[in-house]
């Protein structure tokens, strides 16, 4: 075993760096919208096969970045696409962004197999691997206000195993697929094992999802279809509406219209009259996107409700985007004449209370969620108290249409599968539509176009054991799959 476990040991640093891409690319094509899932199956193996012929830490640390890089590249290709928006301004940070981007996010990955490398080979080193690599994700996921985008476990979102998230989130899902995918590196008979557990996992996951009752309500999601470089073009401005309040008049009575994130061409409190014709055409409580000043002059990127021509609630964005809405150090980068790609001042937009959930009238209560906010589990986790469904409002035209909008709606479907319940998705250009608990699109608006869909509103199933215990269930995993490591390798020496 230990002959076959080093098969890869007489590579070149090269050949290794190969390899690593290689690897790479194959699980960042489980991620939407290619959802190639299988390609796990070969690319954790293979990982683990070439860490396991490593000749020193270094060389493993370099293994993980490879592989880091190539994934991180692939799955956020869509990150020059806000750069593309205003060419002559940002156009130059394109380029930038990717490989900074994607080889900053690797870090977490080569940091993770060079903790790996340092300790005895074989089974040892695949399970610190596992720890290390499910704890990197976490890392990146929490530090510097944190990136979770293309989680591993978002890998499987057009499979049953998604139902896993309900158990055990994200997070400790992604350390389970790794953990069982990596058993084939180690022969034939755990292979075997893995196989049997992944159809397992697969039949489980497959017997929870079933029919949804619906609430009685239902739910009309507008989707402009605003491109990004003519959304705030003063020309454009009244098309845009006029789509929005078109698809609002269209025939059909629905319970709440919710139309997407900073979706109409006015400040809060600012037009009125524009206020009443919305709340007019919807004859129903609005629940829509704008800007607002608030009272000490910052601005805020805002969910508001409106009923009866006026607003009856809002909640402001608190999740910020760094470089995007607000510039850290903005005072610094202000003087290099680098700003915010959606600030509207030198100081960008400023952050608003914490999630909550929303109580208005006439409505069930819900979590509102502004774009990036349904990125990170365990905040929405923390804050869904009382909801029964969450509304998403989002502009993914900042994404492009290739790979963003695509990855940002499945995470949505997690926090759905997570919290065994629905979230509503209204987007500028998509993709728009209604989420069962169970993390299927029942309905939806397809990316690229305008128009609306009209969606019943699922009820929400009991709650879940993430959504009761949340980051707990996975710092269990991780604690018991460290100590079963550190087990295994004073066993070693005895």
């Amino acid at each position: 075993m230990a002959a076959k476990a080093l098969r890869f040991s007489g590579l070149e640093a090269r050949g290794r760096a190969l390899l690593g891409v290689f690897a790479g690319l194959s699980l960042g094509l489980s991620q939407a919208p290619f959802d190639f899932p299988y390609l796990m199956v070969l690319a954790v193996p293979l990982l683990v096969r070439l860490l396991d012929g490593v000749p020193s830490a270094r060389a493993a640390g370099w293994l993980g970045w490879w592989a880091g890089t190539a994934y991180f590249a692939l799955v956020l290709s869509w990150i020059v696409e806000p750069f593309l928006v205003d060419i002559a301004r940002h156009g130059w940070m394109a380029p930038f962004a990717l490989v900074l981007m994607a080889g900053g996010l690797a870090l977490f990955w080569a940091l993770a197999f060079w903790l790996a490398a340092r300790v005895a080979a074989g089974w040892v080193r695949m399970l610190v691997l596992v720890v290390c690599w499910a704890a990197a994700e976490w890392l990146r996921g929490h530090i510097f206000t944190g990136f979770p985008w293309g989680l591993l476990a978002y890998g499987v979102a057009e499979t049953p195993l998604m139902q896993g998230a309900a158990y055990l989130g994200p997070y400790g899902l992604g350390m389970l697929l790794v953990l069982v995918l990596a058993l084939p590196a180690r022969g034939v008979v755990p292979g075997i094992a893995a196989l049997a557990i992944l159809g397992a996992g697969w039949w489980a996951g497959a017997a929870r999802v079933g029919p949804v009752a619906e609430t009685g309500s239902v739910v009309r999601m507008v989707q402009p279809n605003a491109a990004q470089h003519l959304k705030w073009q003063p020309e454009m401005l009244q098309v845009f509406f006029e789509r929005l309040m078109e698809s609002t008049r269209a025939p059909g009575a629905p319970d709440v219209v919710i139309w997407p994130e900073t979706s109409v061409p006015f400040l809060y409190g600012d037009r009125p009259d524009l206020l009443a014709e919305m709340s007019a055409a919807a004859n129903a409580p609005l629940i829509y996107g704008l800007r607002r000043i608030g009272e000490s002059g910052s601005w805020h990127n805002t969910l508001a409700v409106a009923e009866a021509g006026r607003d009856v609630a809002f909640a402001d964005k608190d999740h910020l985007v760094p470089f995007g809405e607000y510039m850290p150090f903005g005072d610094f980068f202000a003087g290099l004449g680098v700003f915010g790609l959606a600030a509207e001042d030198v100081a960008g937009f400023s952050s608003g209370a914490p999630l909550a959930p929303m109580d208005v009238a006439g409505l069930p209560i819900f979590l509102p969620l502004i774009c990036y906010e349904a990125v990170f589990p365990e905040e929405v986790q923390g804050a869904v108290g009382d909801a029964t469904w969450m509304v998403h409002i989002t502009n993914d035209a900042w994404f492009g249409q290739w790979t963003g909008p695509y990855q940002h709606l499945a995470q949505a479907r997690f926090r759905a599968v997570e919290h065994g319940m629905p979230v509503a998705r209204a987007a500028n250009t998509g993709i728009s539509g209604m989420i069962d608990p169970y993390g299927r699109v029942t309905a939806s608006i397809p990316l690229g176009q305008d128009g609306f869909v009209d969606a019943a509103l699922p009820e929400a199933l009991p709650q879940t054991p993430y959504g009761r215990l949340g980051e707990a269930i996975f710092a269990g995993l991780l604690g018991a799959l460290a100590l079963a490591a550190f087990a295994a390798g004073r066993m070693g020496r005895a």
